[in-house]
């Protein structure tokens, strides 16, 4: 969601630029910041920027530099001022009171001091939209070079849990083999060979492989991975969606971790993790 858009053009003795930023952010977070000619503007400038940039903590700044001089300030009535200042020395004459800041005082008097309205033409104001929408447009293209990098990095984190994941596949016919094998010979060692009752140790031993079985585990995994990758290449704003679905990668990848039993496979599962992290770190950024 990270973006910069930067537009500027010359009209009118003035030099008008709009420059807009982002950030990460779960929701649209829009900060305006315009002279107050523009003001009445704002709500098009919203609905715009609703629309297009759809998520993020963005910052819209228009700025003008008038370039003729020309000062739109405050106005003073020089008539009305000196009018009100008289009548203050007189009455600070008759009444004897200390005649400071009697200037001061008049300059808070009603109408003294006038603001002029500032307002814009039409044609103003569509000089600067042409502006407005090429800053936007420079900002898209910002947002889609960078969708470009975070798509193939997320692509690659996803292959590499799938490359993992081949691993577990090829690991695991050993791992039940490994286990039978460590299981019959703890039995020997403690109770001896011609002890062990065989039916029983097959049958607790076909209960405890199916309690540490990853079948259905392999299936999501890779159900889910080939979701992802699917939902990464639509050219809808898919990020909120890619995030439940790494959610659901990630339970996954735990409850295979804790069937495991076995320190290879627990080495496996440790590098899809990390992939993961990974990824999730990368969808903060992701529309």
């Amino acid at each position: 969601m990270t973006g910069y858009g930067l537009a500027t053009a010359d009209y009118a003795n003035a030099k008008y630029s709009v420059e807009i930023k982002s950030l990460n952010s779960k929701f649209l977070e829009l900060n305006l910041k315009y002279p107050k000619a523009f003001s009445d503007k704002e709500l098009v400038l919203r609905n715009i920027c609703s629309k297009d940039i759809e998520r993020g903590k963005v910052s819209l700044s228009i700025n003008v530099e008038r370039t003729n001089g020309d000062v739109t300030g405050a106005s003073i009535n020089t008539a009305l001022l000196t009018h009100y200042y008289n009548q203050l020395i007189a009455v600070n004459e008759q009444l004897g009171a200390e005649s400071s800041n009697l200037l001061q005082t008049a300059l808070t008097f009603p109408e003294v001091i006038s603001y002029k309205e500032e307002s814009v033409s039409e044609d103003e104001w569509n000089h600067l939209y042409q502006i407005f929408t090429e800053a936007l447009a420079n900002f898209n293209k910002f947002r889609e070079d960078e969708g470009s990098v975070l798509k193939a990095d997320l692509e690659l984190r996803i292959k590499n849990i799938l490359s993992y994941f081949e691993s577990v596949e090829a690991l695991e016919p050993k791992r039940i083999a490994h286990i039978r094998d460590k299981f019959s010979q703890f039995l020997e060692e403690a109770v001896g060979k011609v002890n062990v009752d065989q039916n029983r140790f097959e049958q607790e031993l076909i209960y405890y492989i199916d309690k540490i079985d990853i079948t259905e585990e392999k299936t999501r995994l890779k159900s889910h991975c080939n979701y992802f990758l699917q939902t990464l290449a639509s050219k809808e704003a898919n990020g909120k969606k890619m995030g439940f679905i790494s959610q659901e990668i990630g339970r996954e990848i735990n409850t295979m971790g804790a069937k495991a039993n076995d320190a290879q496979m627990q080495q496996y599962v440790v590098g899809m993790k990390e992939e993961l992290e990974k990824i999730k770190e990368q969808l903060l950024n992701v529309l």
